[in-house]
């Protein structure tokens, strides 16, 4: 049975139970590089465990913390010390403490404090303000660091420190269009950019701009690639599937989505994969439709176990 390495950051629409889909997918080239051009949890690259990569966002914490596991500047040893102190306090003070935590981290950026908050916020969300503060509010769960969520954290921790040691891995900060331009024929591309209309922050926003330029990128580029994006939901289409996206091979996921802070995103939801290559192990002939979408309405069991 497959296990799905769990990143230890988490962020909104991870991809934690599409993994084994979307690496089903994903038509690798064995020289190349897989490049995310939108790493937000990087749950899919860390599973594809691709000999070199390059992890690319335009937010600088989540880059700044693992490019401090890449370098060993953290490690499981030094999270659990950390998780272990401050969560403490954290039982001991509530919310005073998370508040004191959050002022803290905006001042210095400090990766740790990052994760921190990160795993005793609200909903477990990443949004920051006009400004660049993180501005989630505390999730009201002193008791948040227990031993056994301590264990856990350290252990996604060791797990993403193990690949850094065994792969040829970047972490860069740095918008989408940057990142294009360092992809060849030889590469793998995984864009998972921001759903418009879902969230939007300092660092995460997307509107049709975006969404047409990375169209623009997409259908130029030389390699192979797989787009993410939302395909429906029992309220409305995605126009841009069907103003765009539809150029190229499309099959879709129903899923179920549990983060975030509004009961409406938390319904389920049509996922689509849009991609260049024609997608492996089905007959030419299923991708003959009007618009190349191959519908799967149920999501099919798969033979993998996930960590919370």
């Amino acid at each position: 049975m497959a296990r799905i390495i769990v990143p230890p950051i988490k962020t909104q629409g991870i991809k934690t139970k599409l993994v084994p889909w979307i690496k089903n997918h994903a038509q690798m080239k064995g020289s190349g590089r897989w490049i995310e051009p939108f790493m937000g949890s990087g749950v899919v690259g860390f599973n594809i465990r691709p000999d070199k990569a390059i992890f690319c966002d335009n937010n600088p914490h989540i880059i700044k913390f693992y490019q401090e596991i890449n370098t060993g500047k953290i490690t499981a040893g030094i999270v659990r010390n950390f998780l272990e102190k401050e969560g403490a306090i954290l039982r001991e003070q509530g919310k005073e403490f998370y508040y004191k935590v959050r002022e803290r981290f905006n001042d210095s950026h400090e990766p740790l404090d990052f994760l921190f908050l990160n795993r005793s916020c609200f909903n477990g969300m990443i949004r920051f303000n006009r400004k660049g503060g993180f501005n989630v509010p505390f999730n009201h769960k002193p008791e948040r660091f227990s031993k056994s969520y301590v264990t856990k954290i350290v252990n996604q921790v060791k797990s993403v420190q193990e690949l850094c040691k065994l792969n040829q891995w970047e972490f860069i900060c740095q918008d989408f269009q940057k990142t294009f331009t360092l992809a060849n024929k030889e590469d793998f591309i995984y864009c998972d950019p921001p759903y418009a209309g879902r969230h939007a922050d300092y660092f995460n926003s997307w509107d049709d701009e975006k969404d047409k330029e990375l169209f623009k990128l997409l259908s130029q580029t030389k390699a192979n690639f797989i787009l993410s994006t939302w395909h429906s939901n029992e309220y409305r289409e995605n126009q841009r599937i069907k103003d765009y996206w539809s150029n190229f091979h499309i099959v879709t996921q129903s899923h179920f989505y549990h983060l975030g802070a509004k009961e409406k995103n938390r319904k389920p939801m049509l996922e689509a994969l849009v991609m260049n290559n024609l997608p492996p192990k089905m007959p030419p002939t299923l991708y003959k439709t009007e618009r190349h979408i191959q519908p799967q309405l149920l999501e099919t069991p798969n033979n993998y176990k996930t960590e919370s």
